[in-house]
């Protein structure tokens, strides 16, 4: 009985919150189509999830969300587009851990306050990191590439999706860790670097877990270790990055999350983070998310400020213990 009394009065709490929100949003809002702004490259994960949540948003909103992509300087570009935007729900920035990363790499010379610029509407879903390579380096295991890291130093390269991008930051902490020495090799996104560690042109690069199980099973890339605290389910016989001796590289999972300009009246930040929630709940929306590999969040704008300011100090905490330093 307490169990059933639990599920009813917080599906009853849910029910109010949308009813207010939706009755205490102005009542001619979305005017306009919703622009959805994504500091990487179409393909990568963030657009990836940008795309999912916001096809479902649109039908909620009455209005088109459009995926906006304007890749650049670890999506700087895109995080202050959004900072000086219009703080009336109709340009949003569908972000990633670069929107903290810049600020502590950049320290006073970053161009916005990642918690003085914006208003939080939700974490969307956080994204394990693996470590890929081509099938044609025959390398089968993690030990094997840093063997030749450690045999040639510098002639082993890793993709990096932006300056102190997730996958950077990986990529120097195993450096780091490892006592070895790789060039990195930096993209507008994970897409294209992807892309180059399937051509061989690039021998590695940690990448977020989504989509990664689809080409593994066609043979385009090679998993050699996971970035999770357990094997994951996608590859029952691949290591944890702890299992090959460097544990808390789950620490470097990256997120997706949404945000508003600073200013934005409380009701829409409400009501847009309801609806992306709802998004998330939804069955066909979780399996296609758990298909790619992402572990879906959808959590409060007041759930999403207080892991944002968790995730500032580990970042800080790994950028300080891997020596990467602003370009």
């Amino acid at each position: 009985m307490k169990l059933i009394h639990f599920v009813f009065g917080s599906f009853v709490a849910f029910h109010s919150a949308v009813t207010w929100a939706q009755s205490a949003a102005p009542a001619n809002y979305p005017t306009r189509p919703i622009r959805f702004v994504v500091g990487f490259a179409a393909g990568g994960p963030t657009d990836v999830i940008a795309r999912i949540t916001g096809q479902d948003m649109s039908a909620a909103l009455g209005q088109t969300v459009v995926v906006e992509n304007r890749a650049g300087a670890n999506a700087q570009i895109a995080t202050e587009l959004v900072a000086r935007a219009t703080p009336d729900g109709h340009t949003l920035l569908f972000s990633s851990l670069s929107l903290l990363v810049n600020a502590i790499l950049l320290e006073s010379k970053a161009r916005y306050d990642p918690f003085k610029d914006f208003a939080p509407i939700g974490n969307a879903a956080v994204l394990p990191m693996v470590v890929v390579t081509s099938p044609g380096t025959r390398l089968n295991t993690l030990q094997e590439l840093l063997n030749a890291a450690k045999a040639k130093p510098g002639a082993l390269t890793y993709g990096a999706p932006g300056h102190g991008g997730s996958g950077h930051l990986a990529g120097a902490l195993l450096e780091s860790l490892s006592g070895t020495k790789m060039t990195t090799v930096p993209f507008r996104g994970n897409g294209p670097a992807l892309t180059d560690v399937m051509s061989g042109q690039v021998t590695f690069m940690f990448y977020p877990i989504i989509g990664i199980a689809e080409q593994a099973a066609s043979k385009r890339l090679k998993v050699l270790a996971v970035g999770t605290a357990k094997r994951h389910a996608d590859f029952p016989d691949v290591p944890t990055m702890g299992e090959v001796g460097f544990p808390g590289f789950e620490e470097t999972a990256p997120w997706v999350g949404l945000l508003a300009p600073a200013g934005t009246p409380a009701p829409i930040v409400e009501r847009l983070s309801i609806e992306l929630r709802k998004s998330l709940a939804k069955p066909e929306t979780i399996a296609r998310l758990k298909g790619l590999g992402a572990i879906t969040v959808g959590d409060t704008p007041g759930e999403y400020l207080k892991f944002l300011k968790k995730d500032y100090e580990r970042w800080a905490r790994v950028i300080k213990a891997s020596g990467v330093k602003a370009e």
